[in-house]
């Protein structure tokens, strides 16, 4: 469809959202500019160089169950360029690093000391895989469920660690809806035959299809400025007025903000309470990621949760146990991630002393680790990364149309109760850019006769 009077509308954020949003958008015919704080589009899929090869600065992969982000990637000609390989998993427990990806890894899984354990377990997974509608799970926590049907060794030693890495002190408020959808999300794509899980990665990094992105929105006549931080956006005189901290001023039919909720409060005065309100009942996360190049690998898994409290990270991902380290000049690459509050003293630690300062537990992980393997190690920092869905998270969800006429927020906490990642991201962008559209030819834009 293409517009007869194109219709001026500003994007913040350039990340997956903002980019599919302002593409879609693009393909009406509206008129659209991008506004991005950071230097360079692609948000939490931006990358950086190892060994000549781009890499992200914050782990991903597809799941097969990934519909959106793989229609989208056909849609571009990509598709092509996603490699899909099995992978395996592992748990580090009490100084032990246990596989974790089959049935008889779960048998044999000793900190689960019993057979009924392993059997309550395994029971727990299948019933949580084959429930396709999560009733009832947004008002239990995770912890508490768990605990009633998995069993409390069960939950002390496989649940309760992950979800205290996570989500710290709060923990405990966690909502089964979401620990459900993340568990199925993952089930969904273990192949039938191995019961392993299989995942893909694009050649030379997903930011080839954020470059494919970029391009086709300046194809369209889209603009991107990067480097410009918005100070505010207010109804005037009947449109939108977007001022950058720069000082310039814009006016807009529409907006659409991709950043977070806190963000969103500092930018977007004219809120009324209630939906404020909403806003701020939602706490974050933060997510701090050491990626590590080493001379060889650290471990025999790509992903490895971390089970253990004592251990100042969440998870080590390997990321070379999915893609070959011959596209990094041989190099071993991990990631050592973390969820934390904003008020960590972690978040201030610069890669040497964050470095310094996880070394003796993944000397744990792996005791012949030695710092000699390191040839590189760099820190990547996300403010409001993880998104805390508490019990009743549901009914506390932000809507995408916003109290000011033409203003739209669209960002993770509205996605509830799935988790973060590209695919959901797509169909954020792609739901918000329908949802501008129609409300922009309910108030009266037309469109050639004929088309």
């Amino acid at each position: 469809m293409i517009l007869e009077r194109p219709t001026s509308i500003a994007v913040i954020g350039a990340g997956v959202t903002g980019l599919v949003a302002a593409y879609r958008l693009l393909q009406q015919g509206h008129s659209v500019r991008i506004f991005e704080a950071g230097p360079q589009p692609g948000g939490l899929l931006r990358t950086f160089e190892v060994g000549g090869e781009r890499i992200e600065s914050f782990y991903h992969h597809l799941f097969t169950s990934d519909g959106a982000a793989i229609r989208l990637l056909d849609e571009l000609g990509l598709l092509k360029t996603i490699t899909w390989r099995t992978t395996r998993m592992g748990v580090f427990y009490n100084d032990h690093v246990y596989p974790f990806t089959s049935p008889w890894d779960l048998m044999r899984f000793r900190p689960l000391l019993g057979i009924r354990d392993r059997i309550r377990l395994g029971v727990v997974a299948l019933q949580l895989r084959r429930n396709q509608s999560g009733e009832g799970f947004d008002e239990i926590s995770a912890i508490e469920w768990m605990r009633r049907h998995a069993g409390g060794r069960v939950a002390n030693v496989v649940w309760e660690p992950l979800l205290r890495g996570k989500f710290g002190d709060m923990a405990d408020q966690v909502s089964m809806a979401w620990l459900w959808n993340r568990l199925r999300l993952r089930f969904s794509s273990r192949s039938l035959l191995s019961r392993r899980e299989v995942l893909g990665y694009q050649r030379g990094s997903f930011g080839v299809w954020i470059d494919a992105m970029v391009h086709l929105i300046g194809v369209l006549d889209g603009v991107i400025h990067t480097s410009e931080r918005i100070a505010s956006v207010k109804r005037s005189d009947g449109a939108l007025e977007v001022e950058t901290e720069s000082g310039r001023k814009e006016s807009f039919e529409a907006v659409v903000a991709t950043v977070s909720n806190q963000a969103f409060l500092s930018i977007a005065p004219g809120l009324d309470e209630g939906y404020a309100a909403k806003l701020r009942g939602l706490t974050h996360q933060d997510a701090l990621c050491l990626v590590l190049s080493l001379d060889r690998p650290l471990t025999d898994f790509y992903w490895l949760n971390v089970n253990d409290r004592s251990v100042p990270f969440l998870a080590v991902v390997e990321h070379t146990r999915l893609v070959e380290p011959e596209r990094y000049g041989g190099r071993h690459i991990i990631y050592v991630s973390n969820y934390l509050p904003g008020d960590s003293s972690l978040l201030q630690l610069d890669a040497d002393a964050l470095f310094a300062h996880y070394l003796p537990h993944l000397k744990r992980i792996n005791p012949a680790f030695e710092e000699g393997w390191v040839s590189g190690r760099w820190r990547f920092h996300a403010p409001d990364a993880q998104p805390v869905f508490t019990v009743g998270a549901g009914s506390r969800i932000a809507e995408h149309r916003t109290p000011v006429p033409g203003l739209y927020l669209a960002n993770m906490a509205q996605i509830y109760p799935q988790d973060r990642g590209q695919n959901y991201s797509i169909l954020l962008g792609e739901k918000v850019a329908a949802m501008v559209a129609a409300d922009l030819d309910a108030k009266g834009v037309q469109t050639p006769e004929g088309v």
